[in-house]
């Protein structure tokens, strides 16, 4: 069975000039390879991808250690760390910010009864890319950008080492972490079965097969008499789980 991974990246702290040559960078598209690096975290050194063989993972990017957003987003991140242990998923965070500074931030978080749910561990580790060798192999420096802080983003990672999803948000917009393992999960369940989820999907919802390519192959469909499928249209067919 492969296991599953999420990379969460933390953003840029510091404003750094875009478009001098030694700062482009690309940010890797659907499908391709996701860069491999290596560094150090708040849980000891970091030989990315190779310490999550066949697991999913996810890259999330923060502006920096101490910003609130961010620290709203890991702490809903950690309420939600054995949901993604479930279904196998490995979460890495990495941010520019220096190591010291990552460790004291964990400590600050974990001390935070965060609307009344309970303080909780910080199991997943916190990257250092102090020199952004990170951030411009996944493309984090963008050229149309006045400071490196302006861009996060989160990449979802699967077994095989592809990236299979990309979300950008502004520095301004907390992250649905919900959203995010319901997308993971909508990538699996896809992989697994060779369905489609439609919009809203939730595990445990009716999901979509693959389009008939005619409207004769659709007719087959319907004279099955299948309990389990309905159509809304002759392309549009549901399945219950």
């Amino acid at each position: 069975m492969k296991k599953y991974v999420i990379l969460m990246l933390v953003c840029i702290t510091t404003s750094v000039v875009i478009g001098q040559k030694n700062n482009k960078s690309r940010m890797p598209m659907l499908g391709d390879k996701a860069p491999v690096f290596n560094a150090k975290s708040t849980n000891g050194d970091i030989n990315f991808p190779a310490d999550y063989y066949g697991r999913w993972k996810i890259l999330f990017s923060h502006p920096a250690s101490f910003t609130p957003v961010c620290t709203s987003e890991l702490i809903e991140l950690s309420y939600l760390q054995h949901d993604f242990d479930k279904i196998n998923t490995a979460l890495v965070v990495v941010s520019t910010d220096g190591l010291n500074s990552h460790i004291q931030w964990v400590k600050s978080m974990e001390s935070i009864n965060y609307f009344d749910k309970g303080k909780v561990d910080i199991k997943f580790p916190v990257v250092s890319d102090e020199g952004y060798e990170i951030a411009r192999r996944y493309g984090m420096i963008h050229p149309n950008s006045s400071s490196t802080k302006d861009v996060r983003a989160v990449f979802i990672i699967d077994p095989d080492n592809e990236v299979r999803s990309i979300l950008v948000y502004p520095s301004n917009v907390g992250r649905n972490i919900d959203e995010i393992l319901r997308t993971t999960v909508a990538l699996q369940q896809a992989d697994k079965k060779g369905i489609l989820t439609p919009a809203n999907w939730k595990p445990g919802d009716d999901y979509l097969i693959y389009s008939p390519e005619s409207v004769k192959q659709a007719n087959k469909l319907e004279a099955k008499n299948d309990p389990s499928m309905n159509s809304l249209a002759w392309y549009m067919w549901y399945k219950s789980k």
